[in-house]
C-alpha cells in the first residue's frame, strides 16, 4: 500500500463514522423495516456517487468554500459559460485549467478512494471485534438479565430473540 498521510486518513475516518452515525439514527429513528432500508439505500447511493465522482477527478465538494466566496472552478464556469457570456479566451483558458486539474486529480482521488478502502477494512475489523465480543457477554447473562438490560439501555423496546 502507497503511504497515505495520517490527515487523509483521519478526514477520510471521521466522514466515514460520521456517515455511519447518521444512518443508524436515521435507522433507529423511523423505525420498521422502510426506516432501515431507506437508511441504507442513502448511505449507499452516497458512498456510490463519491466513488464515482472522485474516481473521475471531480471534488465532490472539497472546494465548496472556494466557490462559495467568490473562487470558481473552472468545470462550473465552463457549464455557465453561455449565461456568462465567455468569450473565446476565457473558454479556452477555462478548459486548459479544467485539464490540468483533472490531469492532477484524477491519481490523487484514486489514491483516496484506496484510503478510504483502507479506512472501511480496519473499521470492519474493529467492528467485528466489538460485535463477537457482545455476542459472548450475552451468553453471561440469563434470559431475564437479558431483558433487564436492554430495558435499562433501550427502554421498553422488545429486544431481538
Amino acid at each position: 500500500m502507497r503511504r497515505v498521510t495520517l490527515g487523509v486518513i483521519a478526514a477520510v475516518g471521521l466522514a466515514g463514522l460520521t456517515a455511519g452515525t447518521t444512518v443508524t439514527r436515521a435507522q433507529h429513528a423511523h423505525g420498521g423495516a422502510g426506516g432501515h432500508a431507506e437508511g441504507h439505500l442513502a448511505a449507499q447511493a452516497c458512498a456510490s456517487e463519491f466513488e464515482k465522482v472522485v474516481g473521475e477527478g471531480r471534488g465532490f465538494g472539497l472546494a465548496f468554500a472556494a466557490d462559495q466566496n467568490g473562487y470558481p472552478g473552472p468545470m462550473h464556469v465552463l457549464e455557465l459559460k453561455d449565461r456568462l457570456k465567455l468569450t473565446a479566451d476565457q473558454e479556452a483558458k477555462g478548459r486548459e485549467l479544467m485539464h490540468a486539474m483533472f490531469t492532477e486529480s484524477r491519481p490523487k482521488g484514486a489514491r483516496l478512494l484506496a484510503a478510504v478502502a483502507e479506512v472501511e477494512r480496519a473499521r470492519t475489523e474493529v467492528r467485528l471485534v466489538h460485535l463477537l465480543t457482545h455476542l459472548t457477554t450475552r451468553d453471561l447473562l440469563t434470559e431475564d438479565q437479558r431483558r433487564i438490560y436492554h430495558e435499562a439501555r433501550w427502554g421498553a423496546l422488545a429486544p431481538a430473540r
